[in-house]
């Protein structure tokens, strides 16, 4: 007999309302039933798919389901994931991963086997998710009879619902069994687990980040949970390892589980759920090209479900291994926002879609969905803007398009089917201890110590390979060829020979890790790149690489690079892929590059201080010099950089302003020349022997706003004794006491009582 659940009273209404509207969004938290409940009663009217977020959840809902309702899996109800289908000419109800639903929409945009389309879990938000959103919607407008429900524990319904052409929206209300919130920052993961373990009875749920750290606790967890076994839960293990950690048990368990038991996966008789409120999320590197791995803090819509996971059949505990005062996010991202979108506009493109005019859900950032564009059509998947042949051939595979494309393009050989595998689910070895040119065919002839998973998707990529045309791919290419052709964009060149020190192709610095074993050649491509941390590693890390012959380079882009080497110009002709140079050969300097790089050296280098007085002279003549086209009209065919007196470069009219408003010397009383020295704060001053001037009342007056010229009056011995550009007030104030001051020391020359009558000269009174 079924247990009943909360979403048992809804059921019938929630049938009516899609009999009628057809399109639904049902919000009931985890444990309402759902999941379970919903898809069957929607398949009395038809054969429903549901869409599933996760390959270890789609298979536990397909057996639940089964129990739940007397069916036979893979014939009233069955799976289909990646790689893996357990179905038959008779399910009603079958439950599909995300990448296969989008996949049959893809081949059959009207979906016509199915009656019903469950989207089940939205509020992860996953990419495929809003691609399988938006591709039902174009279904549902186009079939009559075709049925769409979205269904969440934490969604906001309002945006669906108004997607869906304002789809009513039934929320099922569901008292989960209390669940106490702890919160323990500084207790170790182990140390928790172990006290829940002494708590209470029933089985205790961890969710960790990834499979690392949970092969890590269970280590250390080895000897400490008594009688309690640990099982790891995640994505990558075997059906059998993943059916072990959720089937009913009587022996108490610890489940060691990434976010795949968040959502969706029931494990019965959790009574401690111990968080450490961390998980791992792909963001694009935009520097790079490539996702990454970033391990962050889990939102709040995500804590509060695995909490909930404490209070399915009982009273239960939620152990929060973080600080309380830490801000979460309200909900989760969406991945349109933050992941490479290669594969995702490839399938949309090859449904028949425009991804830049397309009816998303929410659409994708812009420069995001031209780099996948650019992408695929450097893979050959798109050509102005359209799927090709290939495209077509590589939107039928399982697989990331580049991966796609080395299957492909090497006509599907054992080898090659191996390698995707190894690459799709990041098969690595220790450090590598014989060199190769390839590492991914390194870890292919170890394949049978590789896990369970990449040896059973070698084998169905293998398969698949007979099935798909190559479309226009052109001949088959060998291995190491393929994978240079689908990873172009990680081109790598050593920067020294031998050296693990690498600079990509997008000019960002790589280092070989220690579990490549390429070790020679100048180049080679990038194919398990790992980005550099931002809190961390400067650098990306290569985990696995492939050698690429010089001879496979295709054409770069090349550029005359001038340089001035010296007091000469030196020309170099540089082809470049990217950042990578591939070949730099010395040719003849272009006069006019030349001619600008030696004038612009010139103008650098001044023209000594001839020149910053000559320069000073101008602006205080309020002359303005356009210098540039002056140097430059000198410096043409020259490829060394000349001598130029700038005097010389000046037209005639400007030089006759010159003498005109900032003449190079003032006559004097004397009879001799005074040098004006033409100052940085636009003053003119000229430095005379006071006696030079006896009789002279006003200061010359310069420039164009007519400046009194500044004299600094100089005793016998040269050092200043007054400054003044008023000389009639020195004469009549000042010289007195001058007089009185200096005659006493310099006896030998004129110190007369009258200034105004006595003869100017630069001589002494001996001398006359």
């Amino acid at each position: 007999m079924r247990e009943p659940l909360p979403i048992d009273g809804a059921l019938p209404r929630i049938v009516d309302l899609v009999r009628s509207k057809r399109a639904l969004v049902v919000v009931a938290p985890p444990g309402a039933g759902k999941t379970t409940r919903v898809p069957p009663a929607l398949a009395e009217d038809g054969p429903v798919v549901v869409l599933q977020p996760r390959r270890v959840a789609a298979r536990a809902l397909a057996r639940r389901i089964a129990e739940e309702r007397g069916w036979a899996l893979g014939e009233e109800v069955g799976w289909q994931v990646r790689f893996e289908r357990r179905f038959g000419p008779r399910t009603r109800v079958l439950v599909a991963t995300e990448g296969t639903l989008t996949g049959r929409l893809r081949e059959d945009p009207l979906l016509s086997g199915f009656r019903t389309v469950v989207l089940d879990e939205f509020h992860e938000r996953s990419i495929h998710a809003d691609l399988a959103l938006a591709l039902a919607r174009q279904a549902f407008e186009a079939r009559d009879d075709l049925r769409l429900v979205v269904m969440s524990a934490t969604l906001d319904p309002g945006p669906v619902a108004a997607y869906l052409g304002g789809a009513p929206v039934i929320e099922v209300a569901h008292r989960p069994h209390p669940v106490e919130i702890r919160h323990e920052p500084h207790r170790s993961p182990a140390d928790a687990v172990c006290a829940a373990i002494a708590e209470g009875s029933g089985h205790v749920l961890v969710f960790l980040p990834g499979a690392p750290e949970i092969a890590r606790l269970a280590r250390e967890l080895e000897g400490r949970t008594g009688d309690a076994v640990v099982l790891g839960l995640h994505g990558s293990l075997d059906p059998d390892a993943q059916d072990r950690a959720i089937a009913p048990s009587s022996r108490r368990k610890v489940i060691l589980a990434t976010n795949v038991a968040e959502t969706s996966i029931t494990v019965e008789g959790v009574s401690h759920v111990v968080d450490l409120g961390r998980h791992k999320v792909a963001r694009l590197d935009e520097g790079l090209g490539l996702d990454r791995l970033v391990t962050e803090r889990v939102s709040r819509d995500s804590a509060d479900q695995r909490a909930g996971r404490a209070g399915r059949t009982g009273p239960g505990i939620a152990t929060r291994l973080w600080d309380p005062r830490e801000e979460l996010r309200e909900r989760r991202e969406p991945e349109i926002e933050r992941i490479d979108l290669a594969g995702p506009v490839l399938d949309l493109l090859a449904w028949g879609g425009d991804p830049r005019t397309f009816p998303w859900f929410e659409p994708p950032p812009e420069r995001r969905l031209e780099n996948a564009i650019a992408l695929l059509a450097a893979l050959g998947a798109v050509e102005r803007g359209r799927v090709t042949g290939l495209g077509l051939a590589l939107a039928r595979f399982p697989l990331p398009p580049r991966l796609a494309r080395v299957l492909v393009a090497t006509g599907g050989t054992r080898e090659a089917a191996a390698a995707c595998a190894v690459l799709t689910e990041r098969f690595r070895i220790g450090e590598a201890s014989v060199a190769t040119e390839c590492d991914v065919a390194a870890r292919v002839d170890r394949l049978d110590e590789a896990p369970f998973s990449v040896r059973r998707v070698a084998d169905e990529l293998r398969e698949i390979a007979r099935r798909v045309p190559r479309g226009d791919a052109g001949d088959a290419v060998p291995l190491r060829r393929a994978l240079f052709e689908a990873y172009a964009d990680r081109l790598a060149q050593r920067r020294a020979p031998g050296s693990p020190r690498l600079r990509l192709r997008s000019g960002h610095g790589a280092v070989l890790g220690r579990e490549s074993g390429v070790r020679e050649g100048e180049y080679l491509v990038a194919l398990d790149l790992e980005a550099a941390s931002r809190a961390g590693t400067a650098e990306a890390i290569v985990r696995a690489a492939s050698r690429v012959e010089p001879e496979w380079l295709p054409p770069g882009e090349r550029e005359v690079v001038h340089r001035l080497e010296g007091s000469r110009v030196r020309a170099v002709e540089v082809e470049r892929l990217g950042a990578i140079e591939i070949v730099r050969r010395p040719v003849a300097p272009d006069p006019g590059v030349a001619a600008a790089i030696v004038a612009r050296a010139v103008l650098e280098r001044g023209f000594g201080e001839a020149g910053v007085a000559l320069r000073r002279r101008l602006r205080f003549a309020g002359i303005d010099v356009d210098l540039e086209p002056l140097v430059l009209a000198a410096c043409a065919g020259a490829t060394e950089v000349p001598t130029l007196d700038l005097a010389s470069l000046l037209p005639r009219a400007q030089h006759e302003a010159l003498r005109r408003e900032a003449p190079e010397t003032v006559p004097v009383p004397s009879g001799r020349s005074a040098r004006v020295d033409y100052r940085d704060d636009g003053s003119a001053v000229a430095s005379v022997k006071l006696q030079e001037l006896f009789g002279l009342a006003d200061s010359p007056r310069l420039g164009p706003r007519k400046e009194p010229l500044v004299f600094e009056l100089l005793a016998p011995n040269g050092r200043p004794v007054q400054t003044t550009r008023d000389l009639r007030s020195f004469w009549e104030r000042t010289y007195p006491e001058v007089r009185r001051e200096l005659r006493g020391r310099y006896p030998r020359h004129p110190w007369p009582e009258d200034p105004w009558t006595a003869r100017a000269t630069h001589r002494t009174r001996r001398r006359e």
